[in-house]
């Protein structure tokens, strides 16, 4: 079965907005591995004069080499196919001066290989740029999966081809509203199991998609040696970091519970300003994620941080794969898989369901179902009470709280209550604000609740999500 392709319409509309304009395009495309970078380019330039150069690790010689021989191919140069030694200002010089009437595309995939081998590419690819294609009818795109990388090189004031680029992609995950999408006949609660492990990443999609239910498509994709998944985290994270051993203890204690900065630094056994420079590298990385109660007047300087992972397969991978690899490599796996069964609801699911309905509430903003519009939404928190949404405008003093439940029994009147008890103690505008309250629900509500909420227009039943 062909691998449909799903929720890119803005990514694809903005390229072709870029590849119509006249004059040249130079843009950058990045973002982390298996999210759907090099589909979204192959999509973009089926049926236009493209060039694609996928970079590898080896010499820069052999880099050299290979796009002399796509160059001489697309261009059917005389010169190019019988010569050997070229520049990388000969073969771009090529390029250009091939058919100008039409605008030609080039993309670089894996740009990052270039500048591991050449430290100085960017610089060079910086001249060839100023000096060869900017001023011609020529579409550039840079792309990349070392999202720090890819920054440094390409992005920052630092980099040698920063203020070069007309625009530039980072690409994200498939959102949930989405993630239906990929299947024909799966539940919402059966998506939402396989969501929270596979998160909204095209390839782990794919290879989910096929699976029954959500324990099988684990066992045979994730606990089986020999499976796609069974490393992947090792794969993502080894190119980018040399110490890849401390950032995956820093990682697992996170997956542990250890959200504050302080309890990962005593779990770890060192100092916080060491631990400091790690959770930086996987900020940058888009792995982890630093939250705030979503309330909090001056978040930058605020000592309330939370530190949680953001990808759900990777969360998923350290919970219940990395600490029983031992279990694993002996194929002990049904011992691993009770593991997961006894704990993957509870300790997961019930989490990611919490980021789902997140995402609807902003679809449910959007869709003005609030009667205000929410500017901010988030968690809130202190020392004691937890409440899993808050969103709120400033300038009406709207506020809405939430509580999301994924349980196999209905929601009754009880969990409204302690709601309404938590939100009594978020301080903000506490004596002018207008309130409002939602419950998300796996499995429904009892009939108290629901008689109890056609009385009050302040209060949202969810379904699902």
């Amino acid at each position: 079965m062909k691998f449909r392709f799903i929720n890119r319409e803005k990514e694809l509309e903005f390229l072709d907005k870029e590849y119509n304009k006249p004059g040249s395009s130079f843009i950058i495309i990045y973002g982390r591995r298996r999210i759907g970078k090099t589909a979204l380019i192959k999509k973009f330039i089926e049926n236009k004069p493209a060039l694609y150069f996928l970079a590898t690790e080896e010499m820069e010689r052999e880099n050299i080499k290979n796009l002399k021989h796509l160059i001489a191919n697309f261009t059917n140069n005389p010169l190019l196919k019988r010569g050997t030694s070229f520049t990388w200002d000969d073969l771009f010089i090529a390029f250009k001066d091939y058919n100008k009437e039409t605008k030609k595309i080039i993309v670089i995939d894996e740009f990052q290989y270039l500048v591991k081998i050449n430290k100085a590419f960017s610089s060079i690819f910086q001249r060839i740029w100023d000096n060869h294609l900017k001023d011609e009818n020529i579409m550039v795109i840079l792309c990349g999966s070392l999202i720090s990388m890819m920054e440094s090189q390409t992005l920052t004031y630092s980099s040698p081809l920063y203020g070069r680029r007309t625009g530039q992609i980072k690409m994200k995950q498939i959102s949930f509203s989405r993630y239906g999408e990929f299947f024909e006949d799966k539940t919402t609660n059966e998506l939402i199991e396989f969501y929270a492990v596979t998160g909204g990443v095209p390839k782990y999609i794919e290879i989910f998609k096929s699976e029954k239910d959500i324990y099988t498509a684990i066992e045979k994709n994730v606990l089986n040696k020999q499976s796609f998944l069974f490393e992947e985290p090792v794969f993502l994270l080894e190119r980018e970091l040399n110490d890849i051993g401390s950032y995956f203890s820093v990682i697992k204690t996170i997956a542990m519970g250890n959200h504050k900065l302080g309890k990962m630094a005593s779990y770890l056994g060192i100092s916080q300003s060491n631990l400091t420079k790690y959770i930086k590298t996987l900020i940058d990385m888009d792995i982890i994620e630093r939250q705030l109660p979503v309330t909090e007047k001056n978040p930058e300087k605020s000592k309330k941080g939370l530190y949680f992972i953001k990808d759900n397969f990777i969360e998923f991978w350290f919970k219940f794969v990395y600490p029983y690899k031992n279990y694993l490599e002996m194929e002990n796996t049904d011992y691993v898989l009770n593991k997961i069964k006894n704990n993957f609801i509870d300790n997961h699911v019930s989490f990611v369901y919490e980021k789902v309905c997140l995402e609807k509430i902003w679809q449910m903003n959007e869709s003005n179902m609030f009667g205000f519009k929410i500017l901010k939404l988030g968690k809130w928190w202190n020392r004691k009470d937890e409440i899993d949404i808050v969103g709120y405008n400033d300038e009406t003093k709207d506020i809405i709280f939430g509580e999301c439940k994924y349980l196999d029994i209905e929601v009754d009147v009880d969990v409204f209550f302690d709601l309404i008890d938590k939100a009594r103690k978020v301080q903000w505008s506490k004596n002018n604000r207008k309130e409002h309250f939602i419950i998300f629900s796996k499995s429904g509500f009892t009939n108290q609740l629901i008689e109890l909420a056609k009385k009050r227009r302040d209060l949202i039943l969810k379904e699902g999500c």
